[in-house]
């Protein structure tokens, strides 16, 4: 059972239990055979985003497309097709090229619910020809890598090239908590949105281009190598790289610390993992990672309405030591790890795996780290996530600045 669970934020949980699995609503398995994440579909607040975000004709369409496919290498090139074709629709409307419903165009939440159309869509697709659990699964991993941006990352594509327009690499995530709150999104994935494909002014004058990628929220997909898989290939073409997730209320972090450490919080599918970060060559895994973004410059910066921190804070077990300490001021030699800076959830995980394969390519003076975004709020009169709408004036300006503020930041590092 789960035991003594301390929340730091949205998202930040310290968690000190084994396994744990948390029941799915009762109605999910009634609906369909789908995955738990994909069963929420059927609330009212997902199926009023996909509608008034323009997306909620996606599914159907691809559902007509694998309904089409006479062989599996059918089905592959409209899975790919599709997929990719979601992430660039997403994209655009972030970016305000093909608005569609009334939704503001910064919202990110139409891209995940309609990608999770899609993936029941082809879980329960049952072709004429033979498709096979292995097939059925490699056809899923490839519409996961298309709509989340994770195989179409070009940096000469488009746009200022060449010799002074540095290369920013960029993550953010899924909305997650949704049995808490269905109606949530995640400005994480609303920056990756919106700052795909673009070029900005960093603070000293010059041009950086931005690459972004959209990862789930899943214990699974991680233990998978579904990070380092986006970004091994990237990180040695990249001038500077920050993986962002949503953290803390009313306030951005510099995260410095990352912990080799899965503290148990149910992730999307209602999973929990609680163990050492599981990665290749565990034998030389390190316990602790730390970011190399200039992050005195962008703490020191006026990058938005938002305060922004440098937090030094860990939870390790000393060296000769049994229980956790939380430390202020970072790790000590020899400690096991058991939180970063930025938690024990899969925010920390992207980070120390993000920077492990930095180090492990041999990148050690690239700049990257984690930057955690603040927590993004309905407004005052529509907190209820029983009862409230699904957006508002204050959400959609809160969501707006943070997606500003990162900008800002990303121009600040890679001055």
């Amino acid at each position: 059972m789960l035991s003594r669970i301390r929340h730091t934020s949205l998202g930040l949980a310290l968690i000190t239990a084994t396994l744990v699995v948390a029941t799915p609503p009762a109605s999910a398995d009634a609906v369909c055979s789908c995955t738990v994440e994909e069963a929420r579909l059927d609330r009212a607040a997902p199926q009023e985003i996909l509608r008034r975000g323009g997306f909620d004709g996606v599914a159907p369409e691809f559902a007509r497309a694998l309904a089409g496919a006479e062989s599996y290498r059918e089905a592959e090139r409209a899975v790919v097709r599709h997929g990719a074709r979601l992430w660039r629709e997403a994209v655009d409307r972030a970016q305000g090229r093909h608005v569609r419903g009334d939704l503001s165009r910064d919202d990110d939440r139409p891209l995940y619910w309609a990608r999770l159309g899609m993936t029941r869509e082809l879980r329960a697709w049952q072709p004429e020809f033979r498709l096979d659990e292995t097939g059925r699964n490699r056809l899923l991993d490839r519409l996961e890598r298309s709509s989340r941006g994770q195989d179409s990352i070009r940096f000469a594509r488009g746009g200022p090239t060449g010799k002074g327009v540095k290369r920013i690499l960029m993550t953010g995530f899924d909305p997650f908590t949704l049995d808490r709150a269905v109606r949530i999104s995640n400005p994480s994935g609303a920056t990756a949105l919106a700052l795909d494909g673009t070029v900005i002014r960093t603070a000293d004058g010059g041009l950086a281009r931005i690459e972004t990628a959209v990862f789930p929220v899943r214990w699974q997909d991680f233990a998978d190598g579904t990070v380092e898989r986006t970004l091994r290939d990237q990180l040695p073409k990249a001038d500077l790289f920050t993986t962002v997730s949503q953290g803390r209320i009313g306030r951005f972090d510099i995260e410095r610390f990352n912990g080799a450490w899965r503290g148990g919080f149910a992730d999307n599918e209602n999973l929990s993992r609680t163990e050492t970060v599981p990665v290749d060559d565990p034998a030389t895994q390190p316990q602790w990672t730390a970011t190399t973004l200039p992050y005195a410059s962008i703490v020191g910066a006026d990058t938005g309405r938002f305060p922004v921190r440098d937090n030094t804070a860990v939870t390790e077990i000393p060296a000769g030591g049994t229980a956790p300490v939380t430390r202020a001021d970072g790790p000590t030699p020899g400690s096991t790890a058991r939180a970063g800076g930025g938690g024990d959830y899969l925010s920390n995980e992207i980070a120390y795996r993000a920077t492990l394969l930095r180090d492990r390519l041999g990148l050690r003076e690239l700049p990257g780290g984690h930057v955690h975004t603040p927590v993004l709020q309905f407004g005052a009169g529509n907190t209820d996530p029983a009862t409230g709408a699904v957006t508002d004036a204050e959400f959609v300006r809160n969501r707006v600045d943070i997606i500003a503020q990162v900008r800002a930041i990303i121009a600040v590092a890679a001055s």
